[in-house]
């Protein structure tokens, strides 16, 4: 008899799908991703670019997912804390990051990390890069070869300016002069790159490596002059500034970057339904466009491999200038 009714109760139930067109029970209790808001965890205070970039991008994600990507800031130790809770959070695709340069390549070089950057993450997507840039004074001049044959008659009389000691502002100013030959100039690092730029048009210091961002509108405004920018191409912000490497200065590519990334393990389903979210989003041209207005450019051809090679291919670039420049982390 209870087999006869165990028989009866599942044909009753597969009568109901059929007739009602309901889901199978295995599936309907898997439930279909996302079925929830999604945290993305942004590892820096609010305000900053990145905040900014990250925001715009939570808003453009929800309305592509159909379920709210909602921010929670989590600063400090340059991105530490957010990168390490994130890390730790269930692999279910509810937790994200925005991961950057200092997340994911200066910090784990130069300090000791209770994460690491490749292992403890999956990679989603590559969203946007910021190029550096070299910003000069005025009277210094507009030209790049002409800055660099001034510099070398004069070794150890310049000074360059950078938003703090191993930061990718200070790595590009000795990318730059191990590029060039070996220039001899002095670093001085400030606390960010807002002040920085300050302390350059102030007349303060000749020259400042920073982010386009903290640059373009006092370079638009003649305050300073925009010599090159770290790029492989030219920014879309600033098309008319060319690139280091096309002035003459190989393999002079430096830029802060935004990624998005789940902890690893997030299940496979998971990681291509926000793949395929974040590609929409990053097709939309509008969309594009406020990005460039924040002065980022967007990175419209990323993947979770291309990402995951992109982070890995920055820690082997960077390493072996952090150890000549002996900000390794011991």
């Amino acid at each position: 008899m209870k087999t006869r009714s165990n028989a009866l109760s599942l044909g009753l139930a597969i009568a109901m799908v059929l007739t009602l067109g309901l889901p199978p029970l295995s599936v309907h209790a898997q439930g279909k991703y996302p079925e929830r808001p999604i945290r993305l965890v942004i590892p820096f205070s609010p305000g900053g670019n990145t905040d900014v970039v990250g925001r715009l991008f939570a808003a453009k994600m929800t309305l592509t997912l159909g379920q709210q990507v909602f921010v929670e800031n989590k600063a400090g130790a340059s991105g530490e804390i957010g990168s390490l809770d994130v890390a730790r959070a269930g692999p279910d695709g509810y937790t994200l990051l925005v991961g950057v340069a200092s997340t994911h390549v200066i910090n784990p070089l130069t300090k000791k990390l209770p994460y690491d950057p490749v292992k403890d993450f999956t990679p989603i997507n590559l969203f946007s890069v910021t190029p550096q840039a070299l910003g000069v004074h005025p009277t210094i001049g507009t030209s790049l070869p002409e800055l660099i044959k001034r510099v070398k008659a004069k070794p150890g009389e310049y000074a360059y300016g950078s938003c703090g000691v191993a930061s990718i502002c200070h790595l590009t100013g000795a990318l730059f002069i191990r590029q060039t030959g070996g220039l001899e100039m002095i670093h001085v690092p400030y606390k960010g790159s807002g002040q920085s730029v300050q302390e350059l048009i102030g007349g303060q210091v000749p020259m400042v490596f920073g982010t386009t961002t903290s640059m373009i509108t006092h370079h638009r405004s003649g305050r300073l002059h925009m010599l090159a920018v770290f790029n492989e191409k030219r920014s879309a912000v600033e098309p008319s500034v060319p690139t280091a490497i096309e002035l003459g200065v190989p393999d002079a590519v430096a830029y802060t970057f935004t990624l998005l990334l789940a902890p690893a393990g997030t299940p496979k389903p998971v990681i291509e339904r926000l793949q395929q979210a974040t590609s929409k989003t990053m097709s939309d041209v509008p969309f594009q466009k406020n990005l460039e207005r924040l002065t980022v450019d967007p990175v419209t051809d990323s993947n979770p491999e291309t990402a995951a090679r992109f982070i890995k291919a920055e820690l082997a670039k960077w390493a072996p200038l952090v150890e000549a420049m002996n900000l390794r982390a011991k």
